[in-house]
């Protein structure tokens, strides 16, 4: 799925096309049996990709046995789980704060 806003967008719509997107963009996903509202289990079988920096150096750190347990806990793919978790983490500053 690409996400854009209608200004990224070619400026050769028409009017009518440019006004169908707006009405399209304010409405609310509608799940169907076509296409059902994703369970968990399924959301978790997608991978992230990142087309930016596709290498990530290799580090060793400590975690305790119960993070580690509770992160395998969702499979395959759980040490970009908690890769992708510090990323989040180091962002944000209150966060960081209460850590140190």
């Amino acid at each position: 799925m690409v996400r854009m806003t209608l200004s990224e967008l070619d400026n050769g719509l028409t009017d009518e096309e440019l006004s169908a997107l707006e009405a399209a963009e304010a409405r609310p996903p509608v799940e169907d049996e076509d296409s059902p509202e994703m369970m968990f289990e399924q959301l978790m079988q997608f991978k992230r990709v990142n087309r930016e920096n596709r290498t990530k150096p290799t580090i060793s750190l400590r975690i305790s046995p119960a993070t580690l347990k509770k992160a395998k806990q969702y499979g395959k793919g759980y040490t970009g789980l908690l890769s992708r978790l510090l990323d989040a983490a180091i962002d944000d500053e209150e966060l960081v704060r209460r850590c140190i």
